[in-house]
């Protein structure tokens, strides 16, 4: 497959990126915008989140309920998502019915209704979902090691928000978010599949050009100070499971260091996967599932580093064998990492784990919709020369690198330990 891609901006500031793959009679297009919770101030937490939801509430033209027959006749599908850096907008479809993605995105750039009806309603919604998510241990968990992880950086809040902050926004902070960042020089457009690219551009151009640009609000400056020492959290509530989660400040997607140590994760607990439609690998040969799980000190063991624009959290997380404490668990965790300082991986070991690795990433690219969406999901953090290189950056990883790497963030002064612990019926032991 070629990788040969158009990259225009259009005098509105918006970067078109148009990559055609004539394998299936399907386009995927994409729609990104650079915002994300982030973005976000406290008091108005969750707002990015929020703002999505209300995309699909309908426009003028392409009133809401409309969308989902007509794309699902059509035998397409759509979604989208809100993340750290981005919120982002996709339709596969056939090749003759694109027009219906270009011609909604483009519209929803600017139309969007923000009714106070439909305000009210999504708010239901978005509580709803926040109280859901707090019945879950692995939230609930996740939420406190974060914001112990994170004091100053605005990564310190959950992408749904605070519910604080959903019972406080109103219609006006959604709306004037919506037109603060939904604006052209803000975003990137997306295109992969089975079309000719100057006609492609040519109906782009007529869409998406006559929206004027806006005044994008500067990126947040607010680096994470380096920590002085440990953290851990204690988390208590309902539920039969014990979990351990141990998150270490890890590098941003366009350090150098974030391609080590993503083989370094993937020796340690099985590769990880950037990808949001891909799959998994088994990382039964992972040293951190021999060391607990296969040793019958954890019944699970899993890990992940995602690609932000700021350095963000490489997590390993596992279920404690029922037999074994935490201090068991987290004593033989710390005896391999430590065996990752004082010896390099053996030329196989590494071998195996850039294998995998670059398995699960080529895995993650083959379809259309895949290709589409790495298009514009490294442009989020870096550009799309990062995701061209990424196999061979991978390849160039060294014992020296992974040792080096594991030396400088595996440490306890850069990590926030904590522990979910399942009380009866969700009350606390006096």
């Amino acid at each position: 497959m070629s990788d040969a891609i158009t990259r225009i901006h259009l005098s509105n500031g918006l970067l078109v990126l148009l990559k055609e793959i004539h394998t299936a009679p399907i386009i995927s297009h994409w729609i990104w915008y650079r915002v994300g919770s982030r973005n976000e101030i406290p008091g108005y937490t969750g707002i990015s989140h929020w703002v999505e939801h209300m995309q699909f509430k309908g426009t003028p033209q392409f009133p809401a309920g409309v969308l989902d027959r007509e794309i699902s006749r059509q035998g397409g599908y759509w979604n989208a998502f809100t993340h750290l850096d981005w919120t982002t907008y996709f339709e596969t479809l056939p090749v003759d019915k694109i027009d219906l993605a270009l011609r909604l995105e483009a519209d929803r750039m600017t139309n969007s209704l923000f009714t106070e009806e439909d305000v009210a309603s999504e708010r239901t919604v978005i509580i709803s979902e926040r109280q859901g998510n707090e019945n879950e241990p692995l939230f609930r968990l996740s939420e406190e090691v974060q914001a112990a992880a994170f004091r100053v950086s605005p990564y310190h809040h959950e992408v749904i928000g605070d519910m604080v902050d959903l019972y406080h926004i109103q219609r006006d902070d959604l709306y004037q978010h919506y037109r603060r960042y939904y604006v052209p020089n803000n975003a990137v457009l997306a295109v992969a599949g089975d079309f000719d690219t100057p006609a492609m551009l040519e109906r782009i151009r007529k869409l998406y050009e006559p929206i004027p640009a806006g005044e994008v609000p500067p990126s947040p400056n607010r680096p994470e100070p380096e920590q002085n020492g440990e953290r851990r959290v204690t988390v208590e509530g309902p539920g039969d499971t014990t979990y351990i989660q141990v998150s270490y400040h890890a590098p941003a997607a366009s350090d150098p260091d974030f391609y080590p140590y993503t083989v370094l994760d993937s020796l340690l607990t099985g590769p990880n996967n950037l990808n949001l439609f891909g799959g998994g690998i088994s990382n039964k040969t992972s040293r951190l599932y021999e060391a607990l799980v296969d040793r019958e000190l954890a019944v699970s063991i899993s890990g992940g580093l995602q690609a932000t624009i700021d350095p963000f959290l490489h997590t390993i997380l596992t279920i404690p064998h029922p037999q074994r404490s935490p201090d068991e668990v987290l004593a033989a965790l710390d005896e391999e990492i430590l065996r990752l300082h004082q010896e390099q991986p053996s030329p196989d070991d590494l071998a195996r784990a850039v294998k995998q690795a670059r398995a699960l990433f080529a895995y993650g690219s083959e379809s259309i919709t895949n290709q589409a969406y790495w298009l514009g999901f490294s442009e989020m953090f870096a550009s799309y020369d990062w995701f061209l290189t990424y196999l061979d950056n991978l390849a160039a990883v060294t014992p020296e690198d992974i040792q080096r790497v594991a030396q400088k963030y595996l440490r306890p002064q850069n990590r926030v330990v904590g522990i979910y612990r399942p009380v009866e019926n969700g009350a606390v032991p006096e």
